[in-house]
């Protein structure tokens, strides 16, 4: 069985705690792989390494570091299929999403490339007699990034990039669930040029994480995963003094009004509510139609659409999504379905059942439709990660604004309509921190930030974009007055520039 340790150092290395995690096939439920744990002295000893490395890597000017990133870049076009099919053996998402995975995380590296102008400062000649004033972005030293299964190689990218770029050096701490990508990503950027400790990725859990948390060294860390472990992250990390990002739980609405194109709003509640088997944190897991014949209308043409999903292996180009992660996390979701009926709901399609010809073990689930959800129900209220989608019938528009302004999350929205007045004030009013107008899934590009509210996000920046750089780096302000040879005095009151 193929054994997977740490990159520390350059190279990868074993693991030396005796502790280990299965590695899943989900299309077969075979165990392919065994990862290693990390203890906490295998952690320490990987932030040793990035902190001896940090230093010449943050002296080493700009452009040449995003040098590194464009050759990374090079590399991963190059090996781009191959790392598609490492991630779907992994994850189960189809190899059209495990590239389209890969490709947004691309993006961000592509801006990262723009780092000798992101750090940038600013400068002001003459300030005050004689006196200039300026600021320098400088790095914070040894960064940290836990990253979550469901996106192996953009979100470690999203982390590591715009980090390295600022001249830091990077602990990744992926998930133990899917490992491999993330491994081959630090061998391509040793390979791209980055110095052997920049980048350091320690396969782990709990006690990596808490390692993290703790050690005076790490300067900063970004985590994205469930909200319990976000707000757990962000307090733990900032008690410890440390600057904290965190990305959490997601439960996007969908608000679809009765002047919408219904296919058009159909098609994008399949793409967005069922791709990659619902593991997306900007998964649309609610419709809310407005007012009863847009729900019954829109019932009406969803329950064939999601009768008729195809689902296969990763390896069917086919296939509109793949198998789950893992047995547990099939398990769970189903589990939110049983609790859905119990609790009142109408289940307009069952796909609990699904079983595929062949791959009888696999992590394998079937698309289900919701009707008739309220406020009230665990459904609603709570993530499920999954291919359920939840319908939530609004009888106005005030109602439809209510609903994702008011629950507990506050990642993604998305509004579909023909009325330009009606998206202008939605998109104004609700109280959500990414909205899309007639567009499903609204994740920004690369040069804007990406991040929710409410229990969606931690802390005070967002990831990639401009926030990126201003969480990845610290700012100096200078004021130099150079004397003229005039003979001043001492001066007892606070400097001003009258």
């Amino acid at each position: 069985m193929r054994e997977i340790g740490h990159f520390v150092g350059g190279k990868e290395v074993k693991g030396a705690s005796g502790r280990t995690g299965d590695v899943f096939n989900p299309n077969t439920g075979e165990v392919q792989a065994s990862v290693a744990l990390a203890a906490k002295a295998e952690m320490e000893q990987a932030i040793t390494n990035a902190e001896a490395a940090q230093p010449a890597w943050a002296a080493t000017n700009p452009q040449r570091r995003a040098r590194v990133m464009f050759k990374f870049l090079e590399l991963i076009q190059k090996d781009v299929d191959n790392l598609a099919k490492l991630l779907s053996s992994e994850h189960g998402k189809t190899f059209s999403d495990s590239k389209g995975d890969i490709q947004r995380g691309v993006e961000v590296v592509e801006f990262a490339c723009g780092i000798p102008h992101l750090m940038k400062g600013e400068y002001t000649e003459g300030a005050g007699p004689g006196i200039d004033l300026y600021s320098m972005r400088q790095p914070l030293g040894v960064v940290a990034g836990i990253t979550p299964f469901n996106f192996p190689a953009m979100i470690p990218m999203w982390k590591f990039a715009p980090a390295l770029a600022c001249g830091n050096a990077f602990i990744l701490k992926p998930s133990e669930r899917d490992p491999s990508v993330p491994m081959r990503l630090a061998e391509l950027l040793v390979e791209a040029g980055l110095p052997a400790g920049v980048l350091n990725v320690v396969n782990g859990d709990k006690e990596a994480v808490d390692t993290l948390l703790t050690d005076p060294r790490v300067k900063a860390i970004g985590f994205v995963g469930s909200s319990s472990i976000a707000e757990y992250i962000f307090a733990t990390g900032s008690a410890h003094g440390k600057r904290v990002q965190c990305f959490g739980g997601a439960k996007n609405h969908m608000i679809v009004m009765p002047d919408a194109d219904m296919d058009q709003a159909v098609d994008a509640l399949i793409g967005a509510g069922y791709g990659s088997a619902g593991e997306r944190c900007m998964a649309v897991s609610v419709a809310v139609p407005v007012g009863k014949k847009t729900a019954d209308t829109l019932i009406e043409k969803l329950i064939p659409r999601v009768e008729s999903l195809k689902i296969g292996p990763s390896t069917d180009t086919a296939a509109d999504y793949g198998p789950m992660v893992t047995r547990a996390h099939l398990d769970k979701v189903k589990n939110y379905v049983d609790l859905g009926i119990k609790e009142g709901a109408m289940l307009r399609v069952d796909g609990r059942n699904f079983r595929l010809q062949g791959y009888e073990n696999g992590f394998f689930m079937g698309g289900c439709l919701f009707d008739d959800v309220t406020p009230d129900m665990r459904i609603y209220k709570e993530e499920i990660f999954g291919p359920v989608l939840s319908v939530v019938r609004a009888k106005d528009y005030e109602e439809a604004v209510r609903l994702p302004s008011e629950h507990d999350y506050g990642n993604g929205v998305a509004i579909f309509t023909r009325d330009g007045d009606a998206a202008r004030d939605f998109t104004s009013r609700v109280n959500v921190g990414m909205v899309g107008v007639n567009f499903a899934i609204p994740v920004p590009l690369a040069y804007y930030t990406f991040g929710g509210w409410k229990r969606s996000g931690f802390g005070d920046l967002n990831q990639h974009g401009p926030d990126s750089i201003r969480f990845y780096t610290k700012t100096k302000t200078v004021t130099a007055r150079w004397p003229s040879g005039t003979k001043g005095g001492a001066e007892f009151v606070i400097p001003t520039m009258k």
